[in-house]
C-alpha cells in the first residue's frame, strides 16, 4: 500500500530519482523487516525475508507510510498564547521560551521541579540523549518512559531469576520448532500478527479470560478470573510436582531456591486453584501434560500477566514454572516476555528508566555511576539518584515537591496512562508542559509549547527488538520543512541550559559510538556493535562486548546456555504468594474490567488513528460484554453503554460476546475523549515493577441516554 506526500521533499524543480532503503516497521516489537521505496512522490512500503517476520507484515506495517502524509502533521513549533491558544512560532522563540521558563522554574524549585517522560518508540540513540540530558543539563531525577506499562514486571522478574532481562533470551525462529508454547496474558494474533508464523508448528496453551484470535488456535485455552494469573501458575506448579514432572536434575544442578518456592506453592491444590481462579482441574492437569512431554516447549508472558499491582510476582510464577520443568537454558525451550513496544527494550536499557543508565547498570550501584560520569566528563556525585516509577512521576506533577515542568517525548500518557482522567488534571497543573512529537496527540493539545520532530522514515538510527537484536532505522526521506529531529532539540535545549554543544550530538551514528562505550562492561553490552556492522547484514544480538584483538564478537542471541548471569551462573526461583487485585467487583460495580490491544491499532491510537483503513476497521470505542451481563445491564448489541468504575466512566458501543466470562468486560485502550479506557483504570502500582494495574478495574455497565437529534447524553 502506499500513501501520497502531502508536498515534494526534493528540491524545487528537480526529479529525485526512485529509491528504496531497508528498515523496519515503526511499530511493535518484532520490528519486521521492510522496503521502503519512494518515487513520483509515492511511499510504497513491501516486506522483505527478515527472520522475525518472514515476507510478512500486519495491517499496520502495510499502511505505516500513510501516516507520513497524515493531513495534520506537525510542521512548525506552537506556542499557547495569552488567549490560551496554540500558535505558530519560530524554532529560536520557541527554544528560548522553553530554556527561560525550564531555568525559572528550576531556580525557584530545584532541579527536580523538572519531569521527563519518554517513549517506548524512541531510537537507542535518542533514548540514550534523552536520559543524558534529563541527568545532565537539567539535573534531574524525574525521567521515567511509558515502557514502564509495558513490560517493567517481566523485567524485574528476569532479573531476579536469571541476573538479566531481554525479553526473548533466543532469537524468535526458535520457536518454529517448538512442540507447546504456553503464552499467558498474550494475544499475538492480535498485536503481532507475524509471530504466529513461528508458532504454527507448536500445540498452544492460552491463558487469557478472553477468547483471543489466539486463544482459538489454542489446544488448550485457560480462562481464569481477571487478577488471578498468579495463583494459576501457583496451581500449575504444584500439580508439576506432585505429578511427578519436576526435573530433578536441572534444578538440582543449575538453580537455588526450588524449596522456598514450592513451600508457597504446596497450599495450592488443583481444587483450590480452581476455586480461586474458575480453571477446571481437567484442564490445569492437561496443561501440565502437555509443557512436561513436550520435547521443545516455552513459556512466555505477555501484558496479561504483567499489568497488575502484583504483575511481578506473576511473572516470576510462571518463570518458577518454567524452572522446575528445566525450559530456561536450553537449546530449543525456555522462557521470555513478548515485549510490546517497538523500543521497549532499548528504551529501559539505555536510560531512559529511572533507576537504570545505560547498558543496563543500576543508579545507585557506585561503580556504574562512576563508568558513566567517566563516559560524560562529569563528577559522579553530580549524577542525581533515582527518581520516581511512571506512574508516580504523573501523579505527582504539579504538586508540592512535583515537578512543575514536564518534557513529553514519544508519548501520549492522556491517552495511555492509567487513572487518565487524573493525569489529565495532573498534566493541566503543570507551569510548563512542553511536547515532542508528529502529530498533535491527546497530549500535545494540551500543551504549552509544542515540537515538531521526526518520523521513523526520516531519520538513522538503531532499535533493540524483543530478541535483544539490534537492528538499523534508515532514513528514506528528508523531513519536511521546518521539522527538527529529535536529537536537535535536545542539543538546543541543552546549549540554551548552559551546556557545550559537543556533549550532544545530533549525528546518530556519533551518538551511537559514545553510547557503546558507555554500554562496554554492563548486562546490556551494545560496545561491539557498530553501524558498519549493521550495514552488512550481521545479526548482532547483546550482549556483544568489544573484542580487544582477534574476531569480532559474534554477539548472542541465546542466552544461558552456560550459565545464568547470577555471580554463580544459577537461576534463581523466587518465593511468591498469591494476592487479590487492588480492587474487586462488589454490589455498585459487580463486573471485572480489563484492558487491551486490538488489531487495527496500537498503543493510543495517535498513529493509526489517522490511518483511513485502519479506523474503517475499528472506528470507534466499544466493550464487549456477555449477553447474559448485558441483559442484567439493560443494554443491546450495537447500543451505547456506559462503563463506570470508581475514577471515571467511558462511553463505548456494545458488542455482545458469547464466549467471554460473564463477570468481565473488555475495551481496547486506543481511543480518545470519553472513550478512553484508561478512565477507568487505577493507579494500584506493583510493588516490585512500579507497574500499574491496567488488566482488573471493578465496573458497572449501564445503557446511556440518547436525546432527541441523536445526541449522546454522559
Amino acid at each position: 500500500m502506499s500513501g501520497p506526500l502531502s508536498e515534494p521533499l526534493s528540491v524545487p524543480g528537480s526529479a529525485p530519482p526512485p529509491r528504496t532503503v531497508h528498515t523496519h516497521c515503526p511499530y511493535c516489537a518484532l520490528q519486521c523487516g521492510t522496503r521502503l521505496g519512494h518515487a513520483l512522490g509515492e511511499v510504497t512500503v513491501t516486506p522483505s525475508a527478515f527472520p522475525v517476520n518472514q515476507g510478512g507484515l500486519c495491517q499496520k506495517g502495510w499502511t505505516a507510510p500513510e501516516v507520513l502524509s497524515t493531513a495534520d502533521r506537525l510542521r512548525e513549533p506552537l506556542v499557547r498564547g495569552a488567549d490560551g491558544r496554540l500558535a505558530p512560532a519560530g524554532w529560536d522563540a520557541a527554544l528560548d521560551l522553553v530554556a527561560g521558563r525550564l531555568r525559572e522554574i528550576r531556580r525557584a524549585h530545584g532541579p527536580d521541579a523538572v519531569g521527563v517522560f519518554g517513549g517506548g518508540g524512541l531510537t537507542n540513540e535518542k533514548a540514550y540523549l534523552l536520559g543524558k540530558f534529563a541527568r545532565l543539563a537539567l539535573r534531574t531525577s524525574r525521567i521515567d518512559y511509558n515502557g514502564r506499562f509495558c513490560m517493567s514486571s517481566a523485567a524485574a522478574a528476569s532479573n531476579a531469576a536469571f541476573g538479566v532481562d531481554r525479553g526473548l533470551p533466543f532469537p524468535v525462529t526458535d520457536l518454529g520448532r517448538a512442540d507447546v508454547v504456553l503464552l499467558a496474558g498474550a494475544n499475538p494474533a492480535e498485536t503481532m500478527p507475524p509471530l504466529m508464523r513461528h508458532l504454527d508448528r507448536a500445540a498452544l496453551i492460552v491463558l487469557d479470560p478472553r477468547r483471543t484470535p489466539t486463544a482459538e488456535r489454542a489446544a488448550v485455552h485457560l480462562r481464569p478470573a481477571p487478577g488471578t494469573d498468579l495463583a494459576l501458575a501457583l496451581g500449575l506448579l504444584q500439580l508439576t510436582v506432585l505429578d511427578g514432572r519436576l526435573d530433578h536434575a536441572f534444578v538440582r544442578e543449575r538453580t537455588n531456591g526450588f524449596e522456598a518456592a514450592w513451600q508457597r506453592a504446596l497450599p495450592w491444590t488443583p481444587e483450590r486453584t480452581e476455586r480461586v481462579t474458575g480453571v477446571p482441574v481437567a484442564a490445569q492437569r492437561e496443561a501440565v501434560r502437555m509443557l512436561a512431554d513436550a520435547r521443545r516447549a516455552y513459556v512466555l508472558t505477555g501484558r496479561g500477566a504483567e499489568q497488575h499491582s502484583k504483575g511481578a510476582d506473576t511473572v516470576s510464577a510462571f518463570v518458577n514454572l518454567a524452572l522446575a520443568l528445566g525450559l530456561p537454558g536450553r537449546d530449543g525451550s525456555g522462557y521470555g516476555c513478548l515485549t510490546g513496544q517497538g523500543n521497549g527494550q532499548g528504551g529501559r536499557e539505555l536510560g531512559q528508566k529511572a533507576d537504570q543508565l545505560p547498558g543496563y547498570r543500576m543508579i545507585d550501584d557506585p561503580a556504574a555511576r562512576e563508568h558513566m560520569a567517566a563516559v560524560w566528563g562529569v563528577e559522579a556525585a553530580a549524577l542525581p539518584g533515582a527518581g520516581p516509577s511512571a506512574y508516580e512521576l504523573l501523579d505527582s506533577l504539579g504538586t508540592a515537591g512535583g515537578p512543575r515542568a514536564l518534557l513529553v517525548f514519544g508519548s501520549n500518557p492522556v491517552v495511555s496512562a492509567p487513572n487518565a482522567g487524573h493525569v489529565t488534571e495532573r498534566l493541566a497543573a503543570l507551569d510548563l508542559l512542553v511536547v515532542a512529537d508528529f502529530v498533535p496527540s491527546e497530549t500535545a493539545r494540551m500543551a504549552d509549547v509544542v515540537l515538531p520532530v521526526a518520523q521513523w522514515a526520516e531519520e538513522e538510527g538503531t532499535l533493540t527488538n524483543l530478541e535483544g537484536r539490534v537492528l538499523r532505522r534508515r532514513a528514506l526521506l528528508a523531513p519536511p520543512p521546518g521539522v527538527r529531529g529529535d536529537l536537535e532539540v535536545l542539543r538546543g535545549l541543552a546549549v540554551r541550559l548552559g551546556e557545550p554543544a559537543e556533549r550532544y550530538p545530533v549525528e546518530p551514528r556519533e551518538v551511537f559510538e559514545e553510547l557503546r562505550r558507555a554500554t562496554a562492561g554492563g548486562r546490556a553490552d551494545y560496545s561491539g556493535v557498530s553501524y558498519e556492522r549493521l550495514d552488512a547484514g550481521e545479526a548482532l544480538h547483546w550482549p556483544c562486548p568489544v573484542v580487544p584483538s582477534g574476531p569480532a564478537h559474534p554477539g548472542t542471541p541465546r542466552l544461558f546456555l552456560d550459565g545464568f548471569a547470577h555471580p554463580d551462573g544459577r537461576a534463581r526461583f523466587v518465593p511468591v504468594e498469591h494476592r487479590d487485585a487492588a480492587e474487586l467487583p462488589g454490589r455498585d460495580l459487580p463486573l471485572y474490567a480489563t484492558t487491551g490491544r486490538v488489531l487495527a491499532h496500537y498503543q493510543s491510537g495517535a498513529q493509526t488513528r489517522r490511518v483511513a483503513g485502519l479506523t474503517a476497521v475499528e472506528p470507534e470505542p466499544f466493550v464487549e460484554i456477555h449477553p447474559d451481563a448485558a441483559r442484567r445491564a439493560g443494554v443491546t448489541a450495537g447500543g451505547l453503554a456506559r462503563v463506570v468504575s470508581a475514577r471515571g466512566a467511558v462511553v463505548a458501543r456494545v458488542r455482545l460476546v458469547e464466549s467471554l466470562r460473564t463477570d468481565t468486560v473488555f475495551l481496547p485502550f486506543h481511543f480518545p475523549g470519553d472513550g478512553r479506557a484508561n478512565l477507568l483504570t487505577g493507579g494500584a502500582l506493583d510493588p516490585r515493577s512500579g507497574m500499574p494495574e491496567f488488566k482488573v478495574s471493578a465496573v458497572r455497565v449501564e445503557p446511556v441516554d440518547v436525546v432527541p437529534g441523536g445526541a449522546v447524553s454522559v
